[in-house]
């Protein structure tokens, strides 16, 4: 593996004194209030021609936010007017519909209802049909089974399971039997009884829904079943569509390191292998951008992670490898563009450097490797010209606020487009950012870590120490980009470090740091941050005893393990909406990392929170929504009753009838009583009353 290690020298104490700058006021932190530290980057639009695109940005002349008419290359603008832009193709507003799309023609509507049938309208006529009647509680059609909806499908589906054709005249959905997969009931308080919501939740080693594939014709309503045992026990991803109209199944046994991509015939149901992969550890299937066709037809581009990195190759239309667009040990992330005419590919990759995203192009050989994007910066956000000559993009370091530039294709700076830093951000006492690297215990991996020093910092002096964290598979949060909220200001301000750092199956280090946690999903992820937390207590300014953790969900659960599994390093933690033991998670996302757990019971064993509750010490605060349909507050139950058995002392609080996430009056609540949980064990004052306003 290519190391990439960027350590720079700590910050040096300041001698005399500070210049006279601006500290961030409570109502700037917490409340909104104007600070113009940073703005808002114009809104790029869309591109009108090759070189014309629009923007939304407030009028210099009245102040108001306007749709503008740009110029690529000079810059000039004028204000896009109403009789430029399209209104054909109007979403309709139809009673109890849900998820409404429309057809690439824009002449039929798809929706489900609360039945759980599918239905289409015809625009012209206004007229509905049915295209399915047999919904019901557990028969669910076009609308996704919880666990698709959080796990496959993804959140962005908003549970929608049906895909129109490229000609308007048939619909692939997913008709889901709910009804072998057990009940939760999910307890809620409401009134003098109270009552129970029954959740249908497949978890680790459970039923899974029983899912069939169908293609409906619109216009006869005949439906054809592709060719699938709905009994057998397999996932399915999105289904595609290719520009001629065929359409491609996703399939992933229950074990998820077998995948097939089939083309299944639309007039009878029948399939064919169009691709095949299989791997030792899982395959994603949530990978919903996984295939980018040619725009002639003639071929596609796959994303596989199967060499320990995910790379790019070339298909042609028949499943047939051409060859690998890319290779190496790092990361190729989105496919920007693809210009078949010169016969190149744009993309993003985090090759300079793991904690950064680059633009690159790539010829379809394979051979022509270019870098298009500069400097020491982190770029996202490409948007090309019709004809690829341009593109729009903004970046950004740790220490660089967000810039949005035109480029064109030969990686050439054209213009600045705008720049998010504000009028006042030299006024102000920013906090100092430092990315370093921290050897991981076996010296395999040079984890990323993130730290924001206090403002004044003073190397000889002793900070406390609040980290960040998630720790979830190949969802890092350690970016070379700029992010410095209020509260970050703030909590500088007040003399907190504030650290993120990353272990090695966060994505850093490509499926092959993945691979590790394969069957032990959370051992090598604590072992990692216990790795960067005792780095943070070897540096001369950090505060003895005063290492503090925090996260939600998976970043939960670490908070939960660095308390116990790691209580020699951890000394304080808040722990929100915590997995405890995965056997009580649900099954695709569970079983990806671990297999079932009559598979692997020594797995679920080690792994599982409640297994280390003899080691606890120091204090953890342990918080849950009631109602928190996707980690079952059944979690924290089964920590707490370990807990208090073995007299334990620990912080609980309990947010009634609130979800995977407190939001409202009491996320304000929740926030409030994190900040005192820092006031007292961190910083060791009172809070200030305003808080509390």
């Amino acid at each position: 593996m290519r190391k990439i290690i960027l350590v720079l020298a700590i910050l040096p104490a300041f001698a005399a004194s500070w210049s006279q700058k601006k500290s961030i006021s409570y109502e700037q932190a917490f409340k909104g209030a104007a600070s113009n530290i940073v703005q808002a980057l114009p809104g790029f639009g869309k591109w009108t021609d090759n070189t014309h695109y629009t923007e939304i940005r407030k009028d210099a002349a009245d102040g108001q936010v306007k749709t503008f008419l740009v110029d690529a290359v000079s810059g000039n603008s004028s204000v896009y007017t109403a009789s430029e832009v399209k209104t054909a193709g109007t979403q309709p507003v139809i009673y109890d519909a849900i998820n409404v799309t429309l057809s690439p023609d824009k002449q039929w509507a798809a929706y489900t209802k609360k039945d759980h049938n599918l239905y289409v309208m015809e625009l012209s006529s206004k007229k509905e049909t049915a295209l399915t009647k047999d919904g019901s509680e557990t028969i669910l059609n076009g609308y996704a089974s919880w666990v698709y909806y959080e796990e496959i499908l993804g959140r962005q589906s908003r549970y929608r399971a049906f895909w129109w054709s490229p000609d308007s005249k048939s619909i692939a959905w997913m008709r889901f039997d709910d009804s072998p997969v057990p009940v939760f009931p999910i307890y809620w308080s409401n009134g003098q009884h109270g009552y129970l919501e029954n959740q249908r939740y497949p978890k680790a080693g459970d039923k899974n829904p029983e899912v069939k594939v169908g293609i409906t014709n619109v216009q006869s309503q005949q439906t054809v079943w592709a060719d699938f045992n709905a009994s057998d026990d397999q996932y399915f991803g999105m289904p595609y569509w290719t520009p001629q109209g065929q359409l491609w199944v996703q399939w992933l046994n229950r074990g998820q390191d077998h995948y097939y991509l089939y083309n299944v015939n639309t007039a009878n149901g029948s399939k064919s292998v169009v691709y095949e992969e299989q791997q030792s550890t899982w395959i994603d299937l949530d990978d919903n951008d996984r295939i980018e066709f040619l725009e002639s037809g003639k071929g596609f581009i796959l994303k596989s992670d199967k060499t320990g990195w995910r790379h790019l190759y070339l298909y042609d239309i028949t499943g047939k490898l051409v060859n690998a667009l890319t290779s190496g040990e790092y990361t190729a992330g989105d496919i920007t563009a693809i210009d078949e005419k010169a016969k190149l590919v744009y993309f993003t990759a985090r090759k300079e450097n793991s904690a950064r995203w680059d633009l690159y192009s790539v010829s379809f050989d394979g051979k022509k490797l270019s870098r298009l994007s500069k400097g020491d910066y982190s770029y996202s956000g490409m948007n090309f010209s019709p004809d690829k000559k341009y593109f729009l993009t903004s970046y950004s370091n740790a220490t660089t606020p967000n810039v949005s530039v035109l480029m064109d294709n030969k990686g050439k700076l054209i213009r600045e487009t705008g720049n998010s830093k504000g009028s006042a951000f030299d006024t102000y006492d920013l906090p100092r950012r430092q990315l370093v690297r921290v050897k991981s215990t076996d010296g395999l991996f040079d984890l990323p870590v993130l730290i924001t020093y206090p403002v004044h910092f003073d190397s000889t002096k002793k900070y406390p120490v609040l980290v960040s964290i998630y720790g979830g598979p190949n969802a890092g949060t350690v970016y070379d980009t700029w992010r410095m909220t209020g509260p970050d200001i703030w909590w500088a301000q007040e003399g907190l470090v504030q650290v993120a750092f990353d272990n090695r199956s966060s994505g850093h280090f490509g499926k092959k740091g993945m691979n590790y946690i394969h069957r032990q999903l959370g051992k090598y992820e604590i072992e990692d941050f216990m790795a960067c937390g005792k780095w943070l207590k070897q540096q001369p300014w950090v505060a003895e005893n005063k290492l503090c953790i925090t996260g939600g969900s998976f970043g939960g659960y670490m908070t939960c393990m660095a308390l116990t599994y790691g209580a020699d390093v951890f000394d304080y933690g808040i722990a929100n909406s915590s997995v405890t033991d995965w056997q009580l998670y649900d099954s695709h996302y569970t079983e990806r990392f671990m297999d079932q757990p009559a598979e692997n019971p020594d797995g679920y064993k080690n792994t599982a929170v409640m297994t280390y509750a003899s080691k606890y010490k120091g204090l953890l605060r342990i918080t849950h929504g009631t109602s928190d349909d996707n980690v079952h507050m059944q979690n924290t139950m089964q920590l707490i009753n370990v807990l208090e058995d073995q007299k334990k002392h620990f912080e609980l609080m309990i947010y009634p009838g609130e979800r995977h996430g407190v939001g409202g009056a009491k996320g304000n609540f929740s926030r409030t009583e994190s900040y005192a949980f820092y006031y007292k064990y961190l910083l060791g004052k009172e809070m200030p009353d305003m808080f509390w306003k």
